[in-house]
Order: structure tokens, then C-alpha cells, then sequence
């Protein structure tokens, strides 16, 4: 009550910022009349004018009246467009660090031109993301216009590019790319062996288009690169048979959680019917023997009963395709980890790809918080305000409209069958027909738009379909729904990033029929004959009452229904919007309360009649919230999780950054064979332990496995005075020497290429190995909750030992490989001086020349301690005194 009582006297935090903008809307609408009298050549003029105040110490927000002033005029002259108020706020707040929330037909497009030309003019780049590669390709023929008068580069990453042609587009002022293709070449970057061969520069700026599908929708499944392993086809294609053998009986489902279990009837099934298959190890699924075995039967379960095909996957090519639950594209080139897709594969009966092995993996929340500076803009995000501040520190702002917004939004009509649903529908839409009224039929999967589609041809209603199946129509079809007459069946409207024009698109169909037309007269004439033919239609639109949109049923985010309603209302037009619903509901089945038919029933609600009233709307968006609040909840376990991961991921990637950049490894692995040494040791000969514990024997034996050279360790063991700190120096040295005769051999230059290139391929096949560790004792640690054990902070303290454990075995493997490695013969140019071969060192005494290869101790008089060169305090001393050094002619 008091909250909205301060909200009416000072107005929502919402309001007072948008308020304190206007001083800056006014100063750019002063400049306008001036920019207006600037010829072409002035106005291109101001980016290196700007550039050079920025060298100078001006910074980009005492720039920003000008050079929105500047970009809007530039607009004007390419493209015929003018940017609003209301756009210039939304370029405010992009440039502010925040989330521009403006309604559908508000031009975001162009709103993005304002702060990606001013965040581009210190040259350090900025990336605009959009969430397919249509957007992205369009977005930057499209903008790429006004940022060339100003003297900017574009580019524009899309699948199919080499390497050579997207480090070209990053390196451009401002690129245009969808997540995925940022995130991958993040990836894949860091698997490259060369500084140069990276296609991604530093990171600077990034502007999120529909911000909300990509920060939110989408970031509860990583990105994952990943290699083959061993083919288990066969296996797949059996164990699917055996779980299509089972009946209801046998497992349970939890529609809530997505989970799925055999009962104990079930588990006797498998096992009999595994059993006659040869498969099981032991009598027992469960034993320790068959763990591979139960992880495939999950598998194949879970694909058998939880996942629908033309709901979360479609089969297309004879591939197994994603579905995106939330803008129904398909995902092609996404697979599920963890052998789900394959099993999916053999359900469906298709070529069944090898399973993959984690390679490299992000997820988009730590990918877009790497950025210094980010900002997003959509249609809906008020709903997800607190985890956009949470997980990445954006504040939402919303944006008022540049016209009042006309629609009319209905109340939901609910009813208690979804066949009733449907007849009142079909009533509905013949209405809507009859008068030319357009009408876009929300449906939240493909099955359910299929089976309308169905009844709409029973009907004989006229309609295109628009989903996943259709994908490469999407763009026509979504930009000639607001024609006068039309019905549209679309899945889930979630940023298709084009408007719903009401009469149709006029810059599309002039595309269209105008397509291999060269005749510029001719094209002129379609076009003029085409502008009057949809200005004519959209009147007659306009008069039907402009856009219905109908949803079929809620989506369990909030958001996506907004998104379907923003559709209608464009820049001011009329229009509708109505949900239908039913028990039958998805959102009402699971979510919704229990005995609600019962209670319809009792209330006496005939067959047919539907039920409208403020209370179901209300109950209808708790469940909404409820399910948005688990969501919420799992990307945010899955962030903790990954934030674990991310603190490695960082070091190693600038461990192989520093590798790429370094002209020699020498030292780096000179200091990791020296830890080696001192592990050894330690190993064999523990600290404070009497010489009767150490075991020589095995530290000899080890010494020649990892460091390739044959020494008297237990000879040594064997002398008065000699500990283990003089063992190491020994060990520690005549390895070095053991190497430097090695790289001497090979030629400096070939060895520091050999120890580079090698380093980068351990360090990868260990952090490989590492993500695969983690990945088990992710799936596993969830389970010690029933041991009253945070799973978080256990897997925190694990994956730190496996991460101290994965660098000792990088140190090890790349000292073993380094000794071990035998070089093909270098032809040479020119006739070298000849290079004594490396061999192992016999007993301490004979140091070898890492040249020449000559017994340095010959050169030392036992009587002239300038020959004597540097000594270890605990070597024997060269006067022959049968002492250590330090306690005869190095005694201090």
C-alpha cells in the first residue's frame, strides 16, 4: 500500500531515470537543425573528429549528444529512417550498461545503431548478437549502410566462414554474429596453437538482441565442443529395444522434474531381457561391473518416455534435430550430451553418430560476463529483471512506446477439454474471417500447431503454418501475417526479428516481384503499384480492428506470452489479444491445482461453456511464476556450478595464451621438470625419514621412466653425508644437462618448436581428460545431499584436487615426452660443425659438455678451485677430501 502510494507522489525508479535523460533528448534534438545543414562529406568528417577528442582525454559520455545527433542524420540520408525519442532513449541505455525493454514495431534494429557507433569509435570493436543467422546477415547488410557513411566497418559472422574470413569481421569496428558462433569461436580459439591463427580479438562491447531468449532461455544448456570416441551403435540400437518392451508398470515419470526410473518390476524386466541379449556383466544391473550398462538404460528410458519427437526434436534428413523450447527453431548442429542423442538416434531408427567426449565447454552466462561492457535490449524483460541484476549486473529499464499502445488485451477463456478449447477457437477465427480480420494462432510445439492445422482444414479455414518444419520461410511468412485475411499458425514467437506489418510487408514482396527484373523503369513501377496496393489493404485491415492474436495455451515463462501479444499493437495500430485454455493444458496439467475438474463439475459448467474471470488469469501467472522461480533456480545452480569450472577454465586459457606468445618454453619446462624431480623424491624418499626407509631402488627405476636418463641412485644412497636435497640437485642436474644435449642435437630452434608444440598438446589432452572428471563428479556429487552434505562446496573441494592433480600430470607428461622424443634426421643446408649425440650419464662425476659432448671433470684441478666452476654445497668436494663440500673448502 505504501509503495504504491510513493510511487504515485515520486514516481517508480523506472520514471526517475527516464526522466533524468531528457536534459540529453533536448541537447540532441537542439543539434539537429545544425547536422541537418552539414553536407556528406562534414558529416562523415565527425567520426575522425571524434576519434581525436578521444585521444585527447574527452570521454565517450560527453560525446554522446553529438554523435547520436550525428548517427541519426546519417540514417535519415541512407536509410529514409529518423530515429524517434523514444530511440534515442533506448540508445541511452544500451550505452549505459543496461537492458533497453521496448515492445515489438519500436525498432530496436536501429536503435542498436546509436551505441554501437559511439562504443566503436575507440577501435576496440563491438560485437551486436542476435539469435539466428537470418538476423545477423539481415541486421548488417541493413545497418551497414549508415556505419559506411561514417566511416565504420561491418562485418558479419555466419556459419560456413574460414578462419581467414571471421578474423576479418572481428576485426572490423563493429560484427553482427549469433551467440553460438561467438561462443564456438571462443572455444575453438583456445584450441588453436598459434597467436594468429585466433580469428577473436580482445573483447570490448556487446549489444544483446533479444536478450532475454539468449541470457535467459538459453543458458541453461552449455556450449560444448566435442570429439568422437569409440562407436557403441550396436549397443544403443539393443538397448532401445529392450526399453521398448516395457509397459506403464515398469517405470515412473516426473513430469515436473523431467525425470524418469524403473519401478522394481521394471528393473527385474531389464535385467531378464538384458540378460537374453548377453549384455549384463553380473546378475545385478545395479553392480558395480554394469555402471555403463545402467547409464545407457537411463538413456534410453528417458528418450522413450520423456522426450516427444515433433515437440522436442523433429527427425529431418535422417538426423535427430532440437527442438528450442522457446522460439521453436531447430538447433541443427546442437546435439544432447551424455549419449541422450544417440539413444533418441535408435529410438527413431537413424544413423547413429559416436558419442562425443567434452572438448572444450561455456556456458553463455560466463561467456557474456567476460565482456567489459555489455548491454541488451528486447520486447520482455521486466519478468527476468532480478537475474539479469543478479548474474550479470544489468538493470532493466522499460521504454515507453512512441505511440500509446491501442490493443486491447481479453481475458483468457478457459475451458474444460481441449476439444471444446478448439471448437471455440475455430468459432472464433471464422468470425474473425469473415470481416478480413488477420489472425496469428499461437502455439507453444509443433505437434499442437500440426493437430490445429488439422482441424483448421476440416473447417476449411485458410492458414500457413509456421514452425521448425518451415524454417526457411519464417521471414515471408511472419511479414505477410497482418495482410487482410490471413491466418497464421505460428510456434512460439520468441524473436523471429521481423514485424508484423498490417496490409503485408511492401519491402518484401518489391523483393519479391522484382526478383531477376534489371529493368529500373520496370522495378519503379512495381514498386509504386506495390506501396498503393498495401496501403490500400492495410486501411481495410485497420477498419477490421488490425491484428488478433489468439494463444492456444500458456507457456510456462510469462515472457513468451508477451512476446505473442507484442505482435499486435505496433507503432499505435488496434488490435487484440485472447488466450484460450484448458485442462488439458500442459501448464495446467502439471502445474495447476489438483482436483480443479472436479470443482468445475461441482460448479455445474456444462460441456462447451467457457469460464472468464480475473481470479483464473491470476492463478494462471502463480503457476507461470512458480515454474519461471525453478527455472530461474536451475540456471542458477548451473552458473554456480560453471563458475568452478570458469576460475580453471581462465587459468588454463591464459596459460596457453602465454605458451602462444612466448618465443621460448625452456624455462617454463625446466621448472616443471624440476617439480617432477622433487616429487620423485619425495615420493620415494619421504621427508624426515631414516635412509633404511627411502626406496632408491624405485626412485632409480622412476628416474629413468620420467627423465629418460640412467642414474647410481642407490649407489648414492650408499655414500655417508648424502641426503635427499643433494639427491635432487644431482638428479635435478644431470637432467638438465641430459636435455640441453638433446636440444643442442636437434638445433635450438626446432627444440623450442618441439617444447611448444608439445606443452599445447598436453596441456589440451589434460584439460580434455579434466572436463570429462569433472563432468562425472558432476552428474554424481548431487547425490551426498542425503548425506546432509552441501553438493556445491563438495564439488568445489573436489574439483580443486582434480585440478592440482590435472597440473602435476601436465608437468609429468610433458617431462616424460620431452625425454623420450625422437626426432626424424633434419635435412640441413648448409654443413654444421658435428653435434656429439645426447647420451645418459654414467655416474655423477662425468658431467657432459651439452656441445661437445667432453667429460668436463677431466677439465678440473683438484688443486686450482678456479677450475672447479659452480658447486652444489652437498656435492663432494672436488679436493678429493671425501667431503661434502660445504663442510670442507665451502665451509662458511
Amino acid at each position: 500500500m505504501l509503495g504504491k502510494l510513493a510511487k504515485r507522489l515520486f514516481g517508480s525508479s523506472n520514471d526517475r531515470y527516464l526522466k533524468k535523460l531528457e536534459p540529453k533528448i533536448a541537447a540532441i534534438n537542439a543539434m539537429e537543425a545544425d547536422f541537418i545543414a552539414l553536407s556528406d562529406d562534414a558529416l562523415k568528417g565527425k567520426t575522425a573528429e571524434f576519434r581525436a577528442r578521444l585521444e585527447k582525454g574527452e570521454s565517450l559520455d560527453s560525446l554522446l549528444p553529438e554523435a547520436f545527433a550525428t548517427v541519426r542524420e546519417a540514417a535519415k540520408r541512407t536509410l529514409g529512417q529518423r530515429h524517434y525519442d523514444v530511440q534515442l532513449i533506448g540508445g541511452m541505455v544500451l550505452h549505459d550498461r543496461s537492458i533497453a525493454e521496448m515492445r515489438t514495431g519500436e525498432g530496436k534494429t536501429l536503435v542498436a545503431t546509436l551505441a554501437a557507433y559511439l562504443n566503436a569509435l575507440p577501435g576496440k570493436g563491438v560485437h551486436v548478437v542476435t539469435v539466428n543467422d537470418y538476423l545477423a546477415s539481415r541486421d548488417a547488410g541493413w545497418m551497414s549502410r549508415v556505419y559506411g557513411f561514417l566511416g565504420l566497418t561491418t562485418g558479419v559472422i555466419v556459419p560456413g566462414l574460414t578462419d581467414a574470413e571471421r578474423r576479418a569481421a572481428y576485426a572490423c569496428d563493429i560484427t553482427y554474429a549469433t551467440n553460438n558462433e561467438l561462443g564456438f569461436d571462443y572455444l575453438r580459439d583456445n584450441m588453436k596453437f598459434r597467436r594468429e591463427e585466433m580469428v577473436q580479438r580482445e573483447f570490448g562491447y556487446a549489444i544483446v538482441d533479444e536478450v532475454d531468449s539468449i541470457l535467459v532461455d538459453e543458458a541453461r544448456t552449455p556450449l560444448i565442443i566435442s570429439g568422437p570416441t569409440e562407436d557403441k551403435s550396436e549397443l544403443y540400437v539393443t538397448i532401445d529395444k529392450v526399453i521398448a518392451e516395457l509397459g506403464e508398470g515398469d517405470f515412473e515419470r516426473d513430469e515436473k522434474s523431467r525425470s524418469v526410473s524403473l519401478t522394481d518390476e521394471g528393473t527385474e524386466r531389464v535385467e531378464a531381457l538384458l540378460r537374453e541379449q548377453g549384455i549384463l556383466k553380473s546378475e545385478d544391473l545395479y553392480d558395480y561391473e554394469n555402471t555403463a550398462i545402467v547409464h545407457h538404460v537411463d538413456q534410453a528410458l528417458k528418450a522413450r518416455t520423456m522426450f516427444e519427437r515433433d515437440k522436442d526434436y523433429i527427425v529431418k534428413g535422417g538426423k535427430v534435430i532440437i527442438i528450442d523450447e522457446f522460439t521453436g527453431r531447430m538447433m541443427d548442429g546442437r546435439r544432447y550430451s551424455g549419449g541422450l542423442h544417440q539413444a533418441l538416434e535408435a529410438k527413431e531408427n537413424v544413423a547413429i553418430q559416436p558419442e562425443n567426449q567434452t572438448l572444450a565447454s561455456i556456458t553463455f552466462q560466463n561467456y557474456f560476463r567476460m565482456y567489459p561492457k555489455l548491454s541488451g535490449m528486447t520486447g520482455t524483460a521486466a519478468t527476468e529483471a532480478e537475474e539479469f541484476g543478479q548474474i550479470y549486473g544489468l538493470g532493466v529499464i522499460e521504454i515507453p512506446t512512441n505511440v500509446p499502445v491501442a490493443r486491447k488485451d481479453e481475458h483468457d477463456e478457459f475451458y474444460r477439454t481441449a476439444d471444446e478449447k478448439y471448437a471455440a477457437i475455430v468459432e472464433d477465427i471464422k468470425e474473425a474471417q469473415a470481416k478480413g480480420q488477420p489472425v496469428l494462432v499461437g502455439t507453444v510445439s509443433i505437434e499442437k500447431s500440426e493437430h490445429l492445422s488439422e482441424i483448421f482444414k476440416k473447417h476449411k479455414i485458410t492458414h500457413n503454418v509456421l514452425n521448425a518444419r518451415f524454417h526457411e520461410q519464417e521471414a515471408y511468412i511472419v511479414a505477410q501475417a497482418g495482410r487482410f485475411g490471413a491466418i497464421t499458425i505460428a510456434t512460439n514467437m520468441a524473436g523471429r526479428g521481423t514485424d508484423i506489418q498490417l496490409g503485408g510487408n511492401a519491402e518484401m514482396r518489391i523483393a519479391e516481384e522484382t526478383q531477376g527484373i534489371e529493368d529500373e523503369a520496370e522495378i519503379a513501377k512495381i514498386t509504386e503499384r506495390v506501396k498503393a496496393e498495401i496501403a490500400a489493404e492495410k486501411q481495410k485491415v485497420l477498419e477490421a480492428g488490425g491484428l488478433y492474436v489468439m494463444g492456444t495455451e500458456r507457456h510456462e515463462s510469462r515472457r513468451i506470452d508477451n512476446q505473442l501479444r507484442g505482435r499486435s499493437g505496433r507503432q499505435g495500430d488496434p488490435g487484440r489479444s485472447k488466450f484460450y485454455l484448458s485442462l488439458a493444458d500442459d501448464l495446467m496439467r502439471i502445474f495447476g491445482p489438483e482436483r480443479m475438474d472436479k470443482m468445475l463439475v461441482t460448479l455445474g459448467i456444462e460441456e462447451g461453456e467457457a469460464i472468464i474471470h480475473p481470479w483464473i488469469n491470476k492463478a494462471i501467472e502463480k503457476a507461470q511464476t512458480k515454474v519461471e522461480a525453478r527455472n530461474y533456480d536451475i540456471r542458477k545452480n548451473l552458473v554456480r556450478f560453471d563458475d568452478v569450472m570458469n576460475d580453471q577454465r581462465r587459468v588454463i586459457y591464459e596459460q596457453r595464451r602465454d605458451i602462444m606468445d612466448a618465443d621460448d618454453v625452456a624455462e617454463l619446462v625446466k621448472g616443471m621438470r624440476a617439480d617432477v624431480v622433487h616429487h620423485l623424491v619425495e615420493t620415494h624418499i619421504p621427508p624426515k625419514s631414516y635412509p633404511e626407509q627411502w626406496n632408491l631402488t624405485g626412485l632409480q627405476e622412476d628416474v629413468f621412466k620420467y627423465l629418460g636418463v640412467e642414474l647410481p641412485v642407490v649407489a648414492w644412497g650408499g655414500e655417508n653425508g648424502v641426503d635427499e636435497v643433494a639427491i635432487i640437485e644431482r638428479i635435478t642436474n644431470e637432467a638438465d644437462r641430459f636435455m640441453a644435449a638433446k636440444a643442442a642435437n636437434y638445433g635450438s630452434d626446432l627444440w623450442r618448436h618441439v617444447e611448444k608444440s608439445l606443452l599445447l598438446q598436453v596441456v589440451d589432452q589434460e584439460w580434455k581428460d579434466h572436463l570429462a572428471n569433472l563432468d562425472h563428479l558432476r552428474q554424481g556429487v548431487g547425490l551426498r545431499a542425503y548425506g546432509q552434505r552441501d553438493p556445491l562446496n563438495e564439488y568445489k573441494t573436489e574439483a580443486f584436487g582434480l585440478f592440482e592433480s590435472m597440473l602435476f600430470h601436465t608437468r609429468e607428461s610433458i617431462t616424460q615426452l620431452l625425454a623420450r622424443v625422437e626426432l626424424a634426421p633434419q635435412p640441413s643446408v648448409e654443413p654444421t660443425a658435428p653435434v656429439a649425440p645426447p647420451r645418459p650419464a654414467a655416474i655423477v662425476e662425468q658431467h657432459l659438455d651439452p656441445v661437445t659432448g667432453e667429460n668436463e671433470m677431466a677439465r678440473v684441478d683438484p688443486n686450482d678451485s678456479s677450475t672447479w666452476g659452480d658447486l652444489n654445497r652437498n656435492s663432494p668436494c672436488p679436493c678429493g677430501s671425501g667431503k661434502k663440500y660445504k663442510h670442507c673448502h665451502g665451509a662458511l
